[in-house]
């Protein structure tokens, strides 16, 4: 199992990313730039891949955009539904592997966010991922996915690093109003070039004090701009576009981005 397959991290999942991207503002915008995206090549319907608990589905919802959902979790795909229907909102939303999936219908625009490429650990998988991903758009149907780019001073802290190596990441609140904090403890192997990590949840008492403990797996594969590239060829796609940001500044090709944002475009 992996981190996102657990209820207790679907229940709290927006409620500690919340915290998250108030100190890490790495995702300011992300929800505006994938409507635009919508707006610009959504015309034939949006599949988001990866939903997770439906921020972006969500919000291309509310919008007006055809818009389904997919994620392998259950427990996310239930979370998303439930804040669906809590909006007034009946969308299609089901778990799925987007390396084999299939809904019935074709989409001009597929949208897998944030993180959910990078957790097909395999070059294997991530060529299934994208070749059927590829079957579900339109000709000339647009896929956009996130990578970064690997920066080896972390690598190489990480590959020091043990699976109880724990570093403080955030304090949130849980959805049954209890405190929490999060640490993280992450290993590389530059061999598979996969990240092992074990986040660590501590719920506190109102004096601080620990009173209960869980920890959840964490895996994702680095990916290379240069093998990304040829990836998307190989599976039949063309890099459209690849930004650094939500903001569509263009990846600069000499510096090191925390966030990628590819544009690929299904060949006709």
């Amino acid at each position: 199992m992996d981190l996102h397959d657990y209820k207790d991290v679907a229940e709290n999942y927006d409620r500690y990313l919340d915290v998250m991207y108030e100190k890490e503002d790495a995702h300011h915008g992300f929800k505006e730039f994938y409507l635009k995206l919508a707006g610009q090549y959504g015309q034939d319907g949006v599949i988001d891949v990866a939903c997770g608990t439906g921020a972006v589905l969500l919000y291309l919802a509310k919008k007006g955009i055809d818009v389904e959902g997919t994620d392998i979790s259950e427990e996310m795909c239930r979370v998303s539904l439930q804040k669906a229907r809590a909006e007034g909102l009946e969308l299609k939303v089901y778990p799925a592997d987007m390396t084999k999936f299939s809904s019935g219908r074709k989409y001009s625009l597929a949208v897998i966010a944030r993180s959910g490429f990078m957790h097909l650990t395999t070059p294997q998988l991530q060529r299934e991922a994208l070749c059927n991903l590829r079957e579900q758009l339109l000709p000339g149907g647009i896929l956009t996915l996130n990578t970064f780019d690997p920066l080896p001073s972390i690598q190489a802290y990480q590959m020091q690093n043990s699976l109880d190596g724990y570093a403080f990441r955030l304090e949130y609140v849980n959805s049954e109003g209890q405190r929490e904090k999060i640490y993280n403890a992450i290993t590389y192997d530059p061999v598979t070039q996969i990240v092992h990590g074990n986040w660590k949840f501590e719920t506190l008492d109102d004096k601080g004090n620990v009173i209960g403990e869980r920890i959840r797996p964490l895996h994702m594969r680095q990916t290379y701009r240069q093998e990304m590239r040829y990836l998307a060829e190989l599976c039949g796609f063309e890099v459209q576009a690849l930004y650094q940001d939500y903001e569509f500044k263009p990846a600069d090709e000499k510096m090191c981005q925390h966030n990628l944002i590819w544009l690929l475009k299904k060949k006709v």
